[in-house]
């Protein structure tokens, strides 16, 4: 027999491109008729090409760069405008970017969503390929951020989370040209190698981490915040707008006020009191409160519903927001700007003098708020200081609405919703995107009596979608577990308080308790514990009641532009009373559980995010302060350690238990007790203490303390010379003195 010639390389990519399921190398011999030497050559030949990156090589198989397998692993994408889905592969290794390929569905497949992962049959379709599900394998890989250091043979990754210990190993031909020192997103692509580490690759460069504002880069891309819109989702909100905003209830005679904070980015929410006349509510008050129609311009089912589902709430950082909405309706069309008509849902509730709400009525309307004021602004001519914008609104407008807020202040403490007492801090950031000071927000009236009119809004649209029979997501909070309270009970007697046993658990309960431990030194560790005995609120289309706010029937009403639960809310109203078709739809109540589980959890994200956010921005600004103390109290206790939360900032910190002392620590988890083997030192929650700052890591925000003083004692071997051994009950001198000077410091940010 006579041998068949070699093939050219040209001949041989046109083959492959021909035949991608037969990729073999023994496939192509076949095809060629090679034999014996001329299987060599072949070898080298297609060694020569892949080498000069026309081809590939995976799992024995030899593919055109620039074509897809007939069966691969796709990844999927979001849907589009139309509803369809898309997918691209996981390997790529043709020119330019890996294509989008139609994701086809049977009646029979299971539901796939973004970012999972599936094996799937490629064929060409008549508009580009398409994929056909065989199975589905799970979520997207793990992917991690961090820092990347370059090596003779690609590089490691060192991740940046806190909880993430092991480097990531990027092989030669992964690294995406990144350079050493850079911020880089990566993606697992494979298991542990010989150094026992796993394998990673670049999929995404951002940049310097000690760039301004990277802080808040780091944590969207941690979490996996989606950032940018699509390029549909843009074009449905710039789009023009229709100027009929339907057949509404006309309010602009009302005059509503927005009172928001003074760096607020939108305005979605407006209220107005007036005194009631009616003889029958004397002393009563009429409570407006008028929130912007979000559901009139995001529409179900439009691409803009579906980003926004995703996202399922705005993201909140010291240096930007990741928004729910385009800023086109977050900014403007749906905020309730002074002077400007805007769309809103809007009720009306009667409020009788002891503060009880003894009816409501819901409508689509027009407003025009009057003004747009700040909290201080407010709370400043409530008391007497109105400056030239609110002086003219005191008598119509400011006194009327505090004066119902008196009244529901009353009504609350005859509720006994949980008054926790625990400042927040603001952090704030200069023009060069560094922290240019860290202060408790401020808490007046003017906050309050907001959040109390937004409670009963939101209790009315609970009761009123009951009443019409309509499906909706309420705001769940369960009260806590038996075993949750019995730990409180135990830090509670420990503190010299008690806390009833044998009773149902109500709010009144723990306000007690709260109240008795008021002033004392255990003030915190009482907040505290009773802070984490509660379980975390969520979304569900059952009503289990909200146990903080002891009521009944709770959904979220007043905030569609920042949360999707809102909007959902304010559909069911639309639909309930025939607004027109912008009301929930089929699709929404199908997969109301779904939607529910989806934007709990994209809340805990956004919490995570924002938390992971201010550690790393605190870690900034106490960086240049190392070797400095600081007395604060133990707010956890690990195995591995104490953590403490600093008077001054509120920033957490961890003392690891191998820096204090030479003994072995027991560790009680019921207590949450370290307990010293030899010289029986307890570390526990709520003990007072004064560390110094040993390290501050800014690009993970760990702060690592030492121990100097305990309850007021010197530990021993802190290096702080002529310092007495440690004695339960007496407190050094400078212990007393740094304490006393942070405690002024605090209440006076306070007031």
């Amino acid at each position: 027999m006579t041998q068949s010639p070699i093939p050219t390389k040209q001949q041989i990519l046109d083959w492959i491109a021909e035949n991608p399921d037969q990729g073999a190398k023994r496939d192509i011999a076949k095809a060629f008729g090679l034999k014996g030497a001329a299987k060599i050559e072949l070898k080298r030949l297609l060694k020569e090409l892949s080498a000069e990156g026309q081809i590939t090589r995976r799992k024995s198989h030899y593919h055109d760069q620039a074509s897809l397998p007939p069966v691969t692993v796709l990844e999927i994408l979001p849907a589009d405008a139309m509803g369809d889905l898309w997918a691209r592969p996981v390997e790529w290794a043709g020119p330019g970017e890996a294509p989008r390929i139609a994701f086809l569905t049977r009646r029979d497949d299971p539901a796939v969503g973004p970012g999972e992962r599936v094996l799937a049959r490629i064929a060409q379709g008549t508009e580009g390929p398409e994929a056909r599900l065989i199975r589905k394998l799970g979520q997207a890989r793990h992917r991690i951020v961090g820092i990347f250091r370059k090596g003779a043979e690609g590089g490691r990754i060192t991740p940046i989370d806190k909880g993430e210990m092991n480097e990531w190993v990027v092989p030669p031909g992964a690294t995406n040209d990144a350079r050493d020192g850079e911020l880089v997103e990566a993606e697992q692509s494979g298991p542990k190698g010989r150094m026992g580490l796993p394998r990673a690759r670049v999929i995404e460069r951002l940049g310097d981490p000690t760039a301004p504002r990277a802080v808040s880069l780091i944590a969207i891309h941690q979490h996996g915040i989606p950032d940018d819109f699509p390029d549909d989702v843009i074009a449905e909100a710039d789009a023009e707008i229709p100027a009929a905003l339907g057949d509404r209830e006309d309010l602009t005679g009302l005059p509503f006020v927005t009172i928001d904070p003074a760096d607020a980015r939108d305005r979605d929410d407006a209220c107005f009191v007036a005194p009631d006349e009616d003889p029958a509510n004397a002393g009563g008050f009429l409570l407006w409160v008028a929130i912007a129609d979000v559901a009139h311009y995001v529409r179900p089912g439009s691409a803009l519903d579906r980003e926004a589902r995703n996202r399922g709430n705005s993201t909140y950082f010291p240096d930007r927001v990741v928004p729910m909405l385009p800023d086109r309706l977050s900014g403007d069309l749906c905020s309730l700007h002074e002077h400007v008509p805007r769309a809103v849902l809007a009720v009306r509730m009667k409020v009788s003098a002891e503060g009880r709400k003894i009816a409501h009525r819901f409508t689509r309307g027009i407003i025009r708020s009057v003004a747009s004021l700040e909290y201080a602004q407010v709370q400043a001519a409530a008391d007497g200081r109105p400056d030239a914008k609110t002086a003219p609104l005191v008598a119509e407008i400011i006194a009327p609405i505090y004066a119902c807020y008196r009244a529901l202040t009353r009504a609350r403490a005859a509720r006994q919703p949980l008054d926790l007492d625990l400042p927040e801090r603001r952090i704030e950031i200069d023009e060069s995107g560094k922290v240019a000071s860290v202060k408790f927000k401020e808490r007046l009236d003017a906050h309050r009596l907001i959040e109390e009119f937004m409670v009963l809004a939101n209790v009315a649209a609970a009761e009123e979608l009951e009443r019409l029979r309509r499906p909706l997501l309420y705001r769940v909070h369960e009260e806590p577990s038996p075993e949750k309270i019995d730990a409180l009970r135990e830090v509670a007697q420990a503190s010299g308080f008690s806390l009833a046993k044998g009773q149902v658990l109500k709010t009144a309960h723990l306000n007690r308790l709260l109240s008795e431990a008021e002033g004392s030194e255990f003030d915190e560790l009482i907040n505290i514990s009773t802070l984490r005995s509660m379980t975390q609120a969520y979304y569900a289309p059952q009503n289990l009641g909200h146990f903080g706010l002891a009521l009944r029937s709770y959904a979220h009403f007043t905030s569609p532009i920042r949360r999707y639960s809102d909007l959902i809310v304010h559909r069911a109203l639309i639909a309930g009373h025939g607004w027109g078709k912008d009301g929930l739809s089929r699709d929404d109540i199908a997969q109301l559980e779904d939607t529910a589980s989806h934007i709990s959890e994209t809340e805990r994200r956004s919490m995570a995010a924002e938390r992971d956010t201010t550690d790393r921005y605190l870690a900034a600004y106490l960086s240049e302060r190392v070797g400095s103390e600081f007395t604060g109290r133990i707010s956890g206790v690990q195995k591995f350690g104490a953590f403490v939360k600093l008077d001054e900032t509120g920033a957490d910190g961890l003392v690891p238990i191998r820096s204090v002392g030479r003994e072995f620590f027991h560790y009680d988890r019921e207590a949450q007790q370290l307990i010293g083997a030899d010289s029986g030192i307890t570390l526990g929650i709520g003990q007072r203490v004064l560390v110094r700052l040993a390290e501050a890591v800014p690009v993970t925000g760990g702060l690592e303390l030492e121990l100097l003083e305990l309850e007021g004692q010197a530990m021993p071997g802190a290096g702080r010379g002529g310092k007495r051994p440690f004695r339960p009950g007496r407190k050094s001198v400078a212990f007393k003195a740094k304490e006393r000077a942070i405690s002024r410091k605090v209440k006076r940010s306070r007031k």
